[in-house]
C-alpha cells in the first residue's frame, strides 16, 4: 500500500507538504506521521531540552576510583592477587555471592567496601565472604563494644593517651598503632571501653586502600601494667578480641612489637597464644626493655622519643581529633538499627573467639593461677 501526501503548487509541480520534508517517518503503511504541531515542537530547543531533561534518571553515584599508586599496584598484584583489569569483575562476584547466599546480612555492597574483604583474604571469594559474615556476626554479637560505637562515646579513652597512631609508617608503608595499657585506670571505665577504641582506629584505618594493601604494624607499651590490671584481661576477652582481629575483620597484620613487658606478660602470652594462629604468633616479637631490638624492626626515624626514636614527643591528641572528625561517618555506621538476623549469622558462623561467658570459666581460673606463678 502507497501513501500519497503530494500537492499542487503554483508552477504546476507536486510538492511534499513542508511538515514532510526532512521527516524521519516514512509513509509505509508502518509508521505515523507528525503533525506541524508537533514537529514544530520537536525542533524547539527550548522544549526539547525540557523534555530530555524530564526523562532522564537521575545521575548515579560516581563508582570504585582507584587511589593506589603504581608501586602498591605491583604491590597487590604479587601479594594479593589483584589484578586491576579484573578488579571490579571480582567485586561483583562478590557482590552477587552476598545477594545469593546472605539477602539478609544487611551489609554495604558499595565497591570501595567489599574490595576491603577481597583484598584481605587475597581475591579468594569464599573466604572474602566468610570475613565479611564474621564482620557483622562480630558486631552483632558482642553488643557492650559495638553499640553506639561513635568517637564522642569514647572521649575519656582517647584522652587518657591509651592510643594512638603514628605520624609516620614504617618502611613497609604500615601505619603503626601505639597501645599503652598503663594509661587506663581500671576505675574509670571497663576494659570493653579499650577495645572499643581500638576498633573504632581500625575502621578508620582502612578505609584507606593504602592500609588495606600494607596493614599495619602494632606497637605495645606494657610497662606498669600490674597484676590487678592484667586480670581484667581474662580468656573470654581476649578470645573474643583474637577472633575478631584474625576472623571478623578487613586488615593485615604484619607484626606485633611487644615492649617493656613486665614478667607477668609471660602469663598473659601463654593466655593469647593458643588462640592465636601459627602465622600471626609468628608476627609476635617480645623486646623486653631492649630499645636497640626495636629498632632493628621500626627504625627510629619513626618513633617518638619515648622509645629511642627522633621524631619527637608522643602526640595522641592529633589521632583522637581524626577520629572525632568522623564522627558523623561513625554515627552513620553503627548508631543505626541493625536487622533482624538472618540464619547464616548462626553460632557456628562466628569466630572461634566469640563464646559465652559459662563456656570461660575454667578458663579464667586457670588464667589466674598462671598469672600469680608469672608475677
Amino acid at each position: 500500500m502507497k501513501c500519497k501526501m503530494l500537492s499542487t503548487g503554483l508552477d504546476g509541480r507536486e510538492h511534499a507538504p513542508v511538515w514532510m520534508i526532512s521527516s524521519p517517518f516514512h509513509c509505509d503503511g508502518s509508521w505515523w506521521l507528525m503533525s506541524e504541531e508537533s514537529d514544530s515542537l520537536r525542533t524547539s530547543p527550548s522544549a526539547a531540552s525540557l523534555s530530555e531533561n524530564e526523562l532522564l534518571p537521575p545521575p548515579e553515584p560516581p563508582g570504585y576510583v582507584c587511589t593506589l599508586t603504581e608501586e602498591l599496584v605491583t604491590k597487590a598484584r604479587e601479594e594479593l592477587q589483584e589484578k586491576p583489569e579484573w578488579r571490579l569483575r571480582d567485586v561483583q562476584a562478590l557482590r552477587d555471592m552476598v545477594r545469593k547466599e546472605c539477602p539478609n546480612l544487611g551489609t554495604s555492597l558499595d565497591d570501595a567496601f567489599l574490595l576491603r574483604f577481597l583484598r584481605a583474604r587475597k581475591f579468594d571469594y569464599d573466604r572474602a565472604l566468610q570475613l565479611l559474615v564474621n564482620y557483622h556476626s562480630c558486631r552483632r554479637s558482642w553488643p557492650e563494644v559495638f553499640h553506639n560505637l561513635r568517637p564522642s562515646a569514647l572521649r575519656d579513652v582517647l584522652a587518657s593517651g591509651f592510643l594512638t597512631v603514628l605520624p609516620h609508617t614504617d618502611p613497609r608503608g604500615c601505619h603503626v598503632l601505639c597501645i599503652r595499657p598503663d594509661r587506663w585506670i581500671p576505675s574509670n571505665y571497663p576494659i570493653t571501653e579499650n577495645i572499643r577504641a581500638i576498633y573504632l582506629t581500625l575502621e578508620k584505618l582502612i578505609q584507606s586502600e593504602e592500609t588495606q594493601v600494607n596493614g599495619i604494624v602494632i606497637l605495645a607499651d606494657y610497662k606498669g601494667v600490674s597484676l590487678s590490671k592484667a586480670s581484667h584481661f581474662g580468656p573470654f576477652i581476649a578470645k573474643k578480641v583474637i577472633g575478631i582481629l584474625q576472623d571478623g575483620f578487613p586488615i593485615r597484620i604484619k607484626a606485633v612489637h611487644v615492649v617493656n613487658e613486665p614478667r607477668i606478660f609471660k602469663g598473659i602470652f601463654a593466655i593469647i597464644k593458643p588462640f592465636l594462629k601459627e602465622k600471626i604468633a609468628n608476627r609476635f616479637f617480645l623486646h623486653g626493655s631492649d630499645l636497640n631490638s626495636l629498632h632493628t624492626n621500626l627504625p627510629r626515624s619513626i618513633l617518638p622519643k619515648e622509645y629511642g626514636g627522633t621524631a619527637g614527643e608522643l602526640d595522641t591528641a592529633t589521632w583522637s581529633a581524626v577520629l572525632l572528625a568522623s564522627e558523623d561517618d561513625f554515627v552513620k555506621e553503627f548508631c543505626q538499627p541493625q536487622p533482624t538476623c538472618d540464619s547464616v549469622l548462626g553460632q557456628a558462623l562466628l569466630p572461634e573467639g566469640l563464646t559465652s561467658d559459662a563456656q570461660c570459666d575454667d578458663s579464667m581460673r586457670a588464667m589466674k593461677s598462671q598469672l600469680y606463678a608469672c608475677y
